[in-house]
């Protein structure tokens, strides 16, 4: 038998807490590994558990679940965030994915597209709620030219990457930190600071993200 999807449930109300832990160990695949009341309990109890799965709430107290969730992504690489909230609007959306998660769910989407979400992003795969997924893709949108524009002469020549530089922007695009990529490719941090900070400047962006969207246009990526 394989070992059980651990999971650790952020919540600050008691009943979807309890809740979700006698519904998720009804599983045979998943354990609930503990629960957490707050951002800064979920960030503690993810430290000393090291869980597959986090299932967390943002609006919570002492530390909102965007902050938790990028300590979380940061400091545990082997651990993925599945927000679970009834918060949907696009700052929430947004700060959510850019801190790290790997899956939003909204809590009305049911026990069974929980359960479905955590086997998924457990098997590296992401999980958005179809309204969610919407928002992503429409901004998505929003930040390509329009069809008929033609590219600005004017704008420099994207310098190709070598396959090391393609492949790390990949687990950029895959919302990875340098410590994670670090980490999946055996390098050390300051070398990945370093190949991040070429592949900017050869694409001519101003950060990750635009980096990323110019990738995408281009091909090299995709999203």
């Amino acid at each position: 038998m394989t070992d059980k999807i651990r999971v650790l449930i952020a919540d600050d109300q008691d009943v979807i807490r309890e809740g979700l832990r006698i519904v998720l160990n009804h599983y045979p695949d998943i354990e609930v590994a503990d629960v957490a009341g707050d951002g800064a309990e979920a960030v503690r109890k993810a430290q000393d558990l090291w869980p597959d799965i986090v299932l967390m709430d943002l609006k919570m107290p002492v530390m909102n679940g965007i902050e938790a969730t990028r300590r979380i992504t940061e400091k545990l690489p082997g651990t993925q965030v599945v927000i679970l909230t009834t918060y949907d609007t696009d700052d929430w959306v947004f700060e959510g994915v850019r801190a790290g998660a790997q899956g939003y769910l909204l809590k009305e989407s049911g026990s069974e597209a929980v359960v479905a979400s955590i086997r998924a992003v457990h098997r590296g795969e992401s999980q958005l709620d179809p309204a969610i997924a919407r928002k992503v893709l429409d901004a998505f949108r929003r930040s390509l030219p329009p069809k008929a524009e033609p590219q600005s002469r004017d704008e420099p020549p994207i310098e190709p990457l070598t396959e090391r530089e393609r492949g790390i922007l990949e687990l950029i695009a895959q919302g990875l930190s340098n410590r994670e990529i670090a980490i999946k490719l055996s390098l050390t941090e300051g070398t990945v600071r370093n190949y991040s900070s070429k592949i900017l400047s050869k694409l001519h962006a101003f950060d990750r993200t635009q980096a990323v969207i110019k990738a995408a246009k281009q091909g090299i990526v995709k999203l």
